[in-house]
């Protein structure tokens, strides 16, 4: 029987690009993502099944993951992809954008991990949380979209140690800039855009190449993968001096 996952943002750059890598693997896929994304998948395969979810709907979230469940009673893989970014000085925010990039970021993930909690204690599984440097370090005009990756990376770390006795295991990926939608960031007057769109991202990698470090990570047992050079440095930095790796931050990214 072929390995099950699901993943959510499924029809997004980074998405597709997990989706692709474990469909030549011969995996069952399942991406979960908004109606009208999922109408433009261009992704095909007879392994491959689209469900349409809005991650801030609990009551949607539940009967998608109890249909999931039921088809699936045993998971592989949940990968915890979907989100959006908030570009914009917090003064120039509102509080109502603040709780929605919450609500997709955060809760999002929570309320997918708590509907395929027991189909992934089931087939002894894995949950993928795809969080980014903005989930251990400061990112200017991000406070929003930092504050909802620090959640999910305390929320990931902590679940671990939970699920550990049912053979779960819990990894976390946090990639820097990956170039999922490069001069698509479409965002509205709240700031709240695509992913990987931002015009101020640097050493930016293409969402290929970060799904195969996150694989190639998850397959050698970490439990946190940094994804590419300025994310490992960026990590390590981040333990050693948070001064110095905020001077080197804003040198990068403030205008």
């Amino acid at each position: 029987m072929s390995r099950v996952a699901v993943i959510t943002g499924g029809a997004g750059g980074l998405g597709q690009a997990f989706a692709g890598q474990l469909l030549k693997d011969d995996w069952q896929v399942v991406l979960v993502d908004l109606p009208g994304a999922l109408d433009a998948l261009q992704l095909q395969s007879d392994r491959l099944e689209r469900v349409a979810c809005d991650l801030t709907d609990e009551a949607a979230v539940a009967s998608v993951c109890g249909e999931i469940s039921a088809r699936y009673p045993a998971l592989d893989l949940v990968i915890h992809n979907a989100g959006v970014t908030q570009i914009g000085l917090f003064d120039e925010t509102t509080l109502a954008s603040q709780r929605l990039v919450m609500e997709i970021n955060y809760f999002g993930s929570v309320r997918i991990a708590a509907g395929l909690l027991k189909a992934v204690r089931a087939g002894k599984g894995t949950h993928l949380a795809i969080s980014s440097v903005a989930g251990f370090a400061p990112l200017y005009k991000r406070t929003a979209y930092a504050a909802s990756k620090h959640a999910l990376n305390g929320f990931f770390s902590s679940l671990a140690s939970e699920e550990a006795q049912y053979g779960v295991n819990v990894v976390i990926a946090a990639p820097s800039f990956v170039a999922t939608n490069p001069g698509r960031l479409d965002a509205g007057d709240d700031g709240i855009g695509r992913p990987g769109a931002a015009t101020d991202g640097f050493d930016e990698m293409s969402p290929e190449r970060a799904a195969e470090i996150i694989f190639a990570g998850w397959r050698r047992g970490k439990t946190f993968v940094p994804v590419g050079r300025v994310a490992t440095l960026g990590w390590l930095i981040t333990r050693l001096s948070p001064r110095l790796y905020s001077w080197l931050m804003m040198r990068k990214i403030r205008p």
